[in-house]
């Protein structure tokens, strides 16, 4: 039973994934924000290849993931939500807060702490901004990720279906705050107020230190208003801001072999 659990949350991960992945790609493709300066093709052969390698390494490393840590904490009885009564709707939205302040904090530390950014890096270095950013992450960044989410749903003692909304969401908004898309700036300032829109994770993806060290939020954009790393808007404007790593303008950093290797580096930004 618990296996089959396991294996329905791969699917229904994977259908919300291909879902909101083409329904971004479409939407890029008919009104894009800004033009990209890349080679299209070059950026998402390597992007998307590194994807399914990150989810084939994941998988082996980590065969049940925070799901089945889940699982294993509701069997045990392991976790604050099991030692504290509460209906299990409360626990699970709950549970989906916890989370997402989780990966904010985890996405400060890993600007802010040396070995962190050398993992995290490898994300920035991307010279545009696209659906395919959304998943463009190192593999020993993923395993820490999802290393971290596990004691995290251990500790709380998360349902196993809000590990599973969680994750949905955390995927889905990525590629949706990442993509290139061209929203009406009323809905955006609207929508911002919930959810981090592309406008204004964009920023986050910006050349200049102190926009790249702002706007951490993926899901939720009530953490950057309230520890105030929020930015508005890019100092150069969405069209004209360069997107990437001062140190890391060279193209070659676009493909896998040297995206793989840019923990390595001797650069820092």
């Amino acid at each position: 039973m618990n296996m089959l659990l396991i294996d329905n949350a791969t699917i229904i991960r994977l259908g919300f994934f291909l879902g909101i992945f083409s329904a971004m790609a479409l939407w890029e493709a008919k009104a894009p924000r800004r033009m990209l300066q890349q080679s299209k093709p070059t950026r998402w052969t390597n992007n998307l290849i590194l994807t399914f390698l990150n989810a084939f390494v994941l998988r082996l490393v980590f065969p049940a993931a925070a799901v089945g840590m889940a699982i294993l904490a509701e069997e045990k009885g392991w976790g604050l939500f099991h030692a504290v009564p509460a209906p299990e709707w409360i626990s699970g939205l709950a549970a989906v807060l916890l989370l997402d302040l989780t990966i904010y904090g985890q996405h400060v530390a890993f600007h802010k702490i040396p070995v962190f950014w050398r993992l995290h890096r490898m994300h920035h270095t991307d010279l545009d901004i696209d659906v395919t950013t959304g998943a463009r992450f190192h593999p020993l960044e993923i395993i820490a990720s999802m290393a971290l989410k596990m004691v995290i749903v251990v500790a709380l003692g998360a349902p196993a279906w809000a590990v599973v909304v969680f994750e949905v969401l955390l995927n889905g908004t990525s590629m949706f705050n990442h993509s290139n898309i061209n929203m009406d700036l009323r809905a955006d300032r609207w929508i911002r107020r919930l959810i981090v829109t592309p406008d204004m994770h964009r920023v986050h993806h910006s050349v200049l230190i102190w926009e790249t060290d702002s706007n951490f939020g993926f899901n939720l954009s009530w953490w950057d208003r309230l520890f105030g790393t929020y930015t508005d808007q890019p100092s150069a404007g969405h069209q004209d801001m360069k997107i990437g790593l001062a140190n890391y303008r060279d193209p070659k950093w676009l493909k896998l072999g040297w995206m793989l290797v840019v923990p390595a580096s001797r650069y820092k930004r």
